[in-house]
């Protein structure tokens, strides 16, 4: 596991965590989309993003996000590694998978910690 990944975990870690513990579906996903955010630069943390996200809408009965958390799934694994993702997408299925989006900033605060050098 790189730095990055190893710094950024312990966030996606709470982020999935709020999400599972929350009752609300819409505040759920805003959990597992945060998570998504901050994992993206680390081809473990965005392909498991994904597996929660997947896992939510297989819990929702939602058969179109299931299938596009299977694609972006894949996607995640292939394209990750390359740096072939637009900053700041929240990953759901119902997202163009190539827009990029503006990162809130406390978590853009987070990615810029993880990724510093030291």
């Amino acid at each position: 596991m790189n730095n990055f990944a190893r710094r950024i975990r312990p966030f996606v870690s709470r982020e999935l965590a709020a999400a599972w513990r929350s009752p609300d579906p819409a505040t759920r996903i805003a959990h597992l989309e945060r998570a998504h955010v901050l994992g993206q630069a680390s081809t473990r943390e965005h392909v498991r993003a994904h597996i929660h996200m997947l896992a939510c809408a297989w819990r929702r009965s939602d058969v179109h996000d299931v299938a596009g958390q299977l694609l972006r799934m894949l996607g995640a694994a292939a394209f990750t590694g390359v740096g072939m993702v637009p900053a700041g997408n929240t990953g759901g299925a119902r997202v163009s998978a190539f827009q990029r989006m503006p990162i809130p900033p406390d978590l853009a605060r987070l990615i810029s910690w993880a990724r510093r050098r030291r």
